[in-house]
């Protein structure tokens, strides 16, 4: 299936290393800035871009409206040179990770992608739509988040593919390995979640 982004697009160009850190973001917060840093100094990313999907597959409850969550984020960011906010997910019209990941791959020849997520997405990886593909089409960056500190060790997606492992030391060498491949990044962790500010009101959907 053929995707088209049209204008306003996200720029990249082939050679660049883009991370891409997926979520509803609802709300973004100071932990989805903390780890994209982090992810950026130590997989040596050139940008990162948060794409802030429609809504999540995998829940039952919608997100806030879309234009609002891609609002906070941007202000969040604060006009940061390397982070690039998009709702390029609703452009290319897919929810599924392993789709948008086809999607961008077919629209920017050259440039090399690594998906991020939290440690907490790794227990439950094994559910994502075709999640064997996603590990095979680009690297993957899993970073340490509070809850569940066993989960690289104990999830099916790390076992399954525990021989493409990359170390910590080798971190570094992340952007440029070939699929599968991934790294866990033990980072210093920030309490904060986007659960715990809706659940306290300083987020009403």
């Amino acid at each position: 299936m053929r995707h088209v982004i049209g204008p306003g697009r996200p720029q990249a160009r082939p050679g660049q290393v883009i991370g891409l850190l997926g979520g509803s973001f609802d709300p973004p917060h100071e932990g989805h800035l903390h780890i994209t840093l982090e992810a950026m100094k130590r997989f040596r990313l050139d940008r990162v871009w948060w794409l802030v999907s429609p809504g999540n597959p995998l829940k039952s409850e919608g997100p806030a409206e879309l234009p609002r969550r891609l609002a906070a984020a941007q202000a969040l960011v604060g006009g940061h040179p390397r982070i690039v906010v998009t709702d390029i997910e609703s452009r290319l019209g897919t929810r599924y990770t392993a789709e948008t990941l086809e999607g961008l791959i077919g629209a920017y020849p050259g440039t090399r992608f690594v998906w991020l997520m939290g440690e907490d997405n790794l227990a439950g990886f094994h559910r994502w739509d075709r999640w064997r593909a996603i590990v095979s089409s680009v690297p993957v960056g899993v970073l340490a988040r509070p809850g569940q500190p066993a989960s690289a060790r104990t999830a099916r997606a790390s076992r399954v593919f525990r021989s493409h492992r990359l170390s910590v030391a080798a971190s570094g060498l992340l952007g440029r390995a070939e699929p599968p491949c991934w790294c866990h990044l033990p980072i210093p962790l920030r309490s904060i979640s986007s659960t715990a500010l809706r659940a306290s009101g300083q987020w009403v959907r």
